[in-house]
């Protein structure tokens, strides 16, 4: 019942479940519409997210990087570049819920600065989880709706990150090299074996995302192996992204089928452009993830739609998940005033939407 009752108590999903029951009065949903190789996708990097998380991957670089700091600037530096090369592999959101913990642990026990290094940790996140097809959820239905290949998807992606990555080194840069005091590894032992096998799986979800392979052979394996290493691991998956998925293909589904509805969108989304700037502003209203998949079916401009959806992660705190992650997270590790905190936090996360707004508009264009 507990399992239940997280599900049901994410508020992207009771919003999406509302809509979804509305849109069933205009219309039925056609078996087509919904793409299950996304769905399958996504619970494949579940699964596999959740075994590196029990295999504590993360918590271990984390601590072996404190370990070697001695002053601020290095400690921001790694623990962002972390955050980043984390959200690449691991997803933004599960960056967020183990990083900025463990940071604030150490921060709290030290005295040491929490917002801007938490802000930085959260941005890094999100960042990182744009330059990957599984990084972000909306990358994979965006990489299976228009069966993008692996060389254009990182075609798109390594430059916006380059261009993120400059922005934060910028930050990085005025940030003092206030002396802290060395930080003893905390001793955490990780099992190789599973962890090496768990690798190979991912090699194979790579396969399957870019459809070399059925996507059901990695899922079905990824399954098979979080059951031998532990079966809770199952009970974790995120299952309320599931649903939200599943609820938004029938939604669109739908609406596709009310001709006035489908005449307002096509009005609004009829160019490359407006299909960047439409993504980037539905996200700041319902979330990077919903709106992709709205933008997605109305468009045939993947390319702008992937930097828009990205780029639409920073900004609102409902730009992305990961970004009421960190929030949540903030509030309830802290010590410092939550009321600083989300008022610097979202002056630099409009910034940062602002420039980069630029910057992948540039990249569009190009």
């Amino acid at each position: 019942m507990s399992i239940l009752k997280k599900i049901f108590s994410d508020r992207i999903l009771q919003i999406t479940i509302v809509v979804t029951i509305i849109s069933l009065f205009f219309a039925r949903p056609r078996l087509e519409d919904i793409n299950l190789h996304t769905i399958f996708s996504i619970a494949t990097m579940l699964i596999i997210i959740q075994i590196y998380a029990y295999l504590h991957v993360l918590d271990v670089l984390a601590y072996k990087l404190t370990s070697i700091t001695d002053n601020m600037k290095k400690l921001n530096t790694l623990f962002t570049l972390l955050s980043i090369i984390s959200g690449m592999f691991l997803g933004n959101d599960i960056t967020a819920l183990t990083l900025i913990p463990l940071y604030l642990n150490i921060a709290k026990r030290c005295d040491l600065p929490q917002i801007l290094p938490v802000t930085l940790i959260g941005m890094g996140a999100n960042i990182g989880a744009a330059f990957t097809p599984w990084g972000n959820p909306h990358n994979i239905f965006l990489v299976s709706k228009y069966s993008v290949n692996a060389i254009e998807f990182f075609s798109w992606s390594l430059p916006y990150l380059l261009a993120a990555l400059i922005i934060t080194f910028v930050i990085l840069y005025f940030i003092p090299k206030t002396k802290i005091p060395m930080q003893s590894a905390k001793q955490i032992n990780i099992s190789i074996r599973p962890t090496v096998i768990t690798t190979a799986v991912f090699a194979l979800f790579f396969l399957g995302v870019f459809k070399v392979i059925n996507i059901i052979i990695p899922m079905v394996v990824a399954i098979i192996l979080a059951l031998i290493i532990n079966p809770k691991i199952l009970l974790k998956l995120d299952y309320a992204l599931l649903l939200t998925f599943t609820c938004f293909f029938i939604f669109i589904s739908d609406i596709q089928q009310i001709p006035l509805v489908v005449t307002l969108i096509h009005t609004m989304i009829n160019s490359e452009s407006s299909t960047y700037f439409i993504s980037i502003l539905s996200s700041q209203m319902i979330s990077n993830v919903p709106a992709t998949i709205l933008v997605g079916k109305f468009t045939p401009y993947a390319k702008a739609l992937f930097l828009g959806s990205n780029i639409g992660g920073f900004g609102s705190p409902i730009g992305s998940m990961a970004n009421m992650l960190v929030l949540k997270t903030f509030t309830q590790n802290a010590t410092v005033s939550r009321s600083e905190f989300f008022k610097k936090w979202s002056i630099m996360q409009f910034i940062s939407l602002i420039i980069l707004t630029v910057v992948g508009w540039i990249l569009l264009i190009v």
